[in-house]
């Protein structure tokens, strides 16, 4: 019984728990150009631009799907995320997502 309730118990677990798609330090080799504005290591010395550290994995990659798609405007930001490729998306996202 106890061998049960722990198989439960796990199962639970793990269909709670999150699952990230990116790799983190694949997404740091390519904000080289986020930098600029959102800063180093994802925390923006300009008031106008958001900090990105420590931002959810699935929020900031569906952000910049939205930038991609124009589902979200902004003149700057939709010709960076453009120049995004797609595969680099969830990566770059982890990578954030990482930093605290």
């Amino acid at each position: 019984m106890n061998k049960l309730i722990l198989a439960v118990a796990t199962a639970t677990v793990m269909m709670a728990s999150p699952v990230f798609a990116g790799d983190a330090a694949a997404g740091k080799a390519k904000v080289g150009m986020c930098a600029a504005c959102h800063g180093a290591a994802g925390i923006s010395a300009i008031p106008m631009y958001p900090n990105l550290a420590g931002q959810k994995e699935a929020y900031l990659a569906k952000q910049l799907k939205d930038f991609i798609s124009g589902k979200r405007k902004d003149p700057v930001m939709s010709g960076m995320a453009a120049a995004i490729a797609p595969a680099d998306i969830d990566n770059i996202a982890a990578y954030y997502a990482s930093l605290k």
